[in-house]
């Protein structure tokens, strides 16, 4: 299924200026989610390169990547984990620390999240320096899984995150900012 990005698109992504710190701009993804049409464009257009993947698990991260990633996890008929943020998983974890443009930050999955060989898609809401990914996929490298790539909604082309990414495995953004 081919789906056309509703009529009023460009408004239903917003920018917030000086959010979360000062000097960021925030691509508010909210109002396209609120959107029947916007959502399901999302999923369909964030589906559609995966389709055929052999994709087993969606791996979402914390909070938007869950919103995502579950509803994708559906699409493609996969099972869907968690990465999460400190101290919100109630069993044994690893953890991965990283760097934002604005901080750092840490990042836990479940040490039994995924078993080895285990076909997984990594899913976030936007990817800008890369932080954030690199240490999702560090984590469910350290698990053992096969990584089949990374799905994003949206790429803030100018923070250069792809260029940290490397290659290493295939990355595909819905929408370039």
């Amino acid at each position: 299924m081919t789906l056309m990005p509703p009529r009023d698109f460009p408004a239903l992504i917003r920018d917030v200026p000086d959010f979360p710190k000062p000097g960021i701009q925030f691509k508010d993804i909210t109002p396209l989610l609120a959107d029947p049409a916007g959502f399901a464009w999302v999923i369909e257009t964030l589906a559609a390169p995966w389709r055929g993947a052999g994709v087993d698990c969606v791996a979402g991260i914390e909070a938007r990547g869950f919103i995502l990633g579950a509803a994708l996890a559906r699409s493609l008929d996969a099972g869907f984990v968690p990465v999460r943020k400190p101290g919100k998983l109630p069993a044994r974890v690893i953890t991965q620390d990283y760097a934002l443009e604005y901080g750092s930050d840490r990042l836990e999955i479940h040490e039994d999240a995924v078993r080895p060989g285990t076909r997984v898609l990594l899913v976030d809401d936007v990817l800008a320096t890369g932080g954030t990914l690199l240490a999702a996929r560090a984590l469910l490298e350290r698990t053992g899984a096969t990584l089949v790539g990374a799905a994003v909604l949206v790429e803030l082309v100018g923070l250069a995150g792809r260029a940290r990414w490397n290659g290493a495995n295939p990355l595909e953004a819905s929408l370039r900012y």
